[in-house]
């Protein structure tokens, strides 16, 4: 007993786990080294980041975090053909704004790189061969327009076309050629493919949805490198992930089909495969179908945490904050048990787990992503607020000194930063008198009342809300009228901040100026 309590403590402390076997109907229990957390965020350079991209990586930093683990960024770019320039740039500013920046990756650098796909060329033809010295893959030459013969004739009985184990041996490739026609071969273009054999169960574990199993003569002989020698992203990816010692794979659902090819690969390789975790889709606002640029297009928001060129604004360029967007993410698929919404990224790190991952798509709502942005603002250090720069550019027109005050006034107000410029605008010219307003005042004394408002503020009246009240109720004046009269003065409309910290933002000259303004237009109104 007191060797397991020992034993307990250095597991505890050290990094080691408890593992525990059977001997002679003893349990002995021993320590194995544990392998430390490394996952990655594996893009392609192909264009803007995805919000689905972007939670993806929120994903497995939280993870990382949790975990006392590492965050790695990885660029698939094997397809050169579909490369756009700045979308790696694009991606690692993203994870900066968002405060997630990796551990390793190619600006932060690391011990298992390069971590850009093209740069690791010599490492996928190392082990390409490898895989072909081992029997798990070969050399195949047929060419396109052979295949594409082949796919056309077994289509044309309503089949599917694999290249398989169930004829591989009626095409051109390594396997089927002798010894001296596969070396002449080798001379033109060729591509390599992984060998699956026929009637075998492939089993593996997903930690969300748990076991996915798949008949091998459903799977086709995947193309793992390609005829300019650059691999296909299966074969990069599990030797990257090999050779990276990631520990845990966080991917979206999409790829969730390719488990067992890739799980074929590491057991050609004789591997262990890492843990696996597919998260769900973010879906439409109407929950049915992929999220996607064209939704956020026709219903007016955006779907990338950055702008891409002039035409396509995203959240950081609609007023949100990182932290907003960080918090709205971990809401689509992931909730910590309880009925909070609003979260730290420290708090995300501490209260991310796996089982509060749902398995069901996450249903995009622009809505409750503009609340959490206001939550966000509300609770901001307005100090730390007006040094953004989009606060200082909207800022600008109004004195230094009066910022901080004018961004409290409407801060309650914002839904985005970009709500600022709107909300202040009455500050430098009232808005156009509401007529239905005015309307609805004319028979209630707004001469009147209005002038008793100039009498207060002339007075410089510290306690201008109490004593307009007073006389409010003295002489039988509703409450709603003087608020509307004043309100209607100085804003031109009913809505907008406190009205007396309003009146203070402008001050006594202007404030007497927009009352006097509003008694001679109602006077015109009424001759």
């Amino acid at each position: 007993m007191l060797l397991n309590f020992m034993m307990f403590f250095f597991c505890k402390y050290t990094g080691f786990d408890w593992v525990i076997n059977a001997y002679r109907g003893e349990a002995i229990i021993f320590a194995k080294k544990r392998m430390k957390t490394r996952v990655r965020f594996a893009p392609s350079p192909t264009g803007p980041l995805h919000i689905g991209g972007l939670r993806t990586a929120l994903f497995n930093y939280l993870f990382a975090r949790k975990e006392e683990g590492i965050f790695i960024l990885r660029v698939e770019d094997t397809d050169q053909s579909r490369y756009v320039t700045g979308s790696e740039n694009y991606i690692q500013e993203t994870l900066e704004w968002c405060g997630m920046i990796p551990d390793e990756g190619p600006k932060s650098g690391g011990n298992y790189g390069p971590y850009r796909q093209s740069e690791r060329k010599a490492i996928y033809k190392e082990y390409i061969e490898k895989l072909i010295e081992r029997g798990g893959a070969y050399y195949a030459f047929d060419s396109n327009e052979e295949l594409a013969e082949s796919r056309a004739t077994i289509e044309k009985d309503k089949q599917t076309f694999k290249y398989s184990a169930k004829n591989r041996m009626s095409f051109k490739n390594s396997l089927s050629l002798t010894e001296e026609e596969t070396k002449l071969a080798l001379k033109g273009d060729y591509v390599i493919r992984l060998k699956v054999e026929s009637g075998n169960m492939v089993s593996v574990h997903d930690e969300i949805r748990g076991t996915v199993r798949v008949n091998t003569d459903e799977l086709d002989d995947k193309i793992l490198m390609k005829s300019d020698g650059m691999p296909t992203y299966h074969f990069a990816n599990v030797v990257d992930d090999y050779l990276m010692k990631i520990s845990c794979v966080i991917r979206g659902e999409e790829w969730l089909p390719s488990l067992p090819l890739h799980k074929l690969i590491y057991t050609a390789f004789g591997w262990e495969t890492p843990k696996f975790m597919h998260l769900p889709l973010i879906l439409k606002p109407s929950g049915k179908g992929k999220l996607s640029k064209r939704d956020g297009d026709k219903d007016g928001f955006p779907v990338f945490p950055l702008s891409w060129g002039e035409d396509t604004p995203g959240f950081r360029e609609m007023g949100f904050m990182p932290e907003a967007m960080i918090n709205y993410l971990a809401l689509l698929g992931w909730n910590d048990g309880t009925k909070n919404e609003l979260f730290t990224l420290e708090e995300l790190e501490s209260k991310f787990s796996v089982s509060g991952i749902q398995k069901g798509g996450a249903r995009f709502d622009y809505e409750k992503a503009r609340w959490v942005n206001h939550q966000k603002i509300t609770q901001a250090n307005t100090d730390d607020l007006i040094q953004m720069d989009t606060v200082k550019k909207m800022l600008s027109d109004f004195p230094k000194k009066n910022h901080l005050s004018l961004f409290n006034l409407v801060k309650e107000r914002l839904f985005s930063l970009n709500d600022l410029r709107g909300e202040l605008s009455f500050i430098q010219s009232p808005y156009a008198y509401d007529e239905k307003v005015l309307e609805k005042l004319k028979d209630k004394g707004p001469i009147s009342v209005l002038n008793k408002i100039k009498e207060e503020v002339e007075k410089d009246n510290e306690q201008l809300k109490e004593s307009l009240m007073a006389w409010a109720k003295e002489n039988s004046v509703p409450i709603g009228t003087l608020m509307q009269c004043f309100r209607l003065a100085l804003v031109g409309k009913l809505t907008g901040p406190d009205l007396f910290e309003i009146c203070n933002l402008l001050g006594k000259e202007l404030s007497l100026k927009r009352i006097d303004d509003l008694i001679k237009y109602i006077n015109l109104k009424l001759t």
